[in-house]
């Protein structure tokens, strides 16, 4: 049988574009190939309530099984892609099916990077799926010392997480400041302080050489200069590539992420979205991945039309949220460490404010600090 649409990926951006479809009045077949055995599930989650114990698996589920049968979809779940030919529109799966397609969507999403030479230890963890956040959490509940190697929006979360139920925690990283790159020095500022005075061990501007092992179980993180830190748990987050290597050989372009036009489009009935798509603006060319879910959603909404037959135009506005502690961090464009950033309303001392980030006379980002509703509106005046 050869499906209409097939969506390799069924996280967020793969099931959303089957939904998506079918709320545009979309009758035909559908195919859905997920590398996991559950059901789609949320990610963000993941390194706050599901690692503190707050949340079980069944709260981060996106639809359970009588939503999804409604979607009139087939669900090959623990099925992983590893091979497309595009000329002759199918994907061979590893337990060797091939399945014809009509239009392909790619929602493959990312796969975190590991420090080289440590898969085997035990005690060392990437962060990514439901097994390895219950992983995590029972080394967590055992352990009394923890190290963060990566101060970025998931590093952050997990440091505190940690610190959360009790933990020693240490952060490291080889910026000035967390979340340096994410959202700038402003808000990197403010969070050194956050996580100081929660009690967090900071290591900014420090490069990790290696873990230290004992027989096999990680004891500890070498940084460069001689320095050590003990720990019972090292938790690796130093970004994530693109789930593209099975596509090599494919033709589709591959930089860094599927390069698409401005529509989504990979090649001749091929689509990308969400954390593996480079979608080109029609003006400044091929444009960076996004790896945030509002991208995902957004771009998978806008795919469905695409193959429906709308001819709306994309924009969308970078944006992504965290959730450290008791406060809640938004950022929508970007916060480059070269913008000249000021206040638009609250203070810093109040731990609740806004601000916007300006770049050669124009606005570039906005972020809030517990501040949702003046950073929406923000949003809505700096960035339209």
């Amino acid at each position: 049988m050869t499906a209409d649409v097939l969506v390799i990926g069924a996280s967020v951006g793969g099931l959303t574009t089957v939904e998506a479809l079918r709320s545009r009045g979309f009758r035909g077949t559908v195919q859905v190939v997920g590398a996991e055995t559950h059901l789609p599930y949320d990610r963000p989650p993941l390194s706050k309530k599901v690692l503190s114990g707050a949340w079980g698996e069944e709260r981060v589920r996106l639809r359970d099984r009588r939503e999804l049968d409604r979607l009139d979809a087939e669900f090959l779940l623990g099925c992983r892609a590893v091979r497309l030919d595009a000329e002759a529109h199918a994907v061979v799966l590893e337990d060797g099916r091939t399945l014809d397609y009509g239009r392909l969507v790619l929602a493959t999403g990312l796969t975190p990077r590991a420090l080289p030479g440590t898969g085997a230890l035990r005690g060392a963890w990437v962060l990514r799926t439901l097994e390895d956040c219950a992983g995590l959490r029972a080394q967590l509940l055992a352990a009394r010392d923890v190290a963060v190697i990566g101060a970025g929006v998931l590093g952050c979360e997990v440091a505190a997480t940690a610190r959360e139920m009790g933990l020693n925690v240490t952060l490291i990283d080889p910026n000035p400041a967390p979340m340096w790159r994410q959202a700038g020095p402003a808000v990197g500022r403010e969070l050194s302080r956050l996580h100081a005075e929660r009690g967090v061990r900071l290591l900014m501007d420090t490069r990790v050489n290696g873990l230290l092992d004992d027989q096999g179980q990680v004891v500890g993180v070498a940084t460069e200069g001689g320095g050590t830190v003990p720990a019972d748990a090292v938790v690796v987050t130093i970004g994530s590539v693109p789930t593209t290597d099975w596509l090599v050989g494919s033709g589709l372009v591959l930089d860094d992420g599927i390069v698409c036009d401005e529509r989504g489009r990979a090649a001749a009935g091929v689509h990308a979205v969400g954390d593996v798509a480079r979608w080109s603006d029609g003006r400044t060319g091929v444009g960076p991945r996004l790896e945030n879910r509002a991208n995902a959603v957004q771009q998978a909404v806008f795919v469905a039309g695409d193959i429906t037959g709308a001819q709306d135009g994309h924009r969308s506005v970078p944006y992504f949220w965290t959730d450290q502690y008791d406060v809640r961090i938004q950022v929508f464009g970007a916060l480059p460490d070269d913008a000249d950033v000021r206040l638009i309303e609250g203070s810093v001392e109040s731990r609740k404010f806004a601000m916007v980030a300006e770049k050669d006379g124009r606005a570039v980002g906005v972020a809030g600090w517990n501040s949702a509703k003046a950073v929406m509106a923000a949003k809505n005046a700096y960035l339209g």
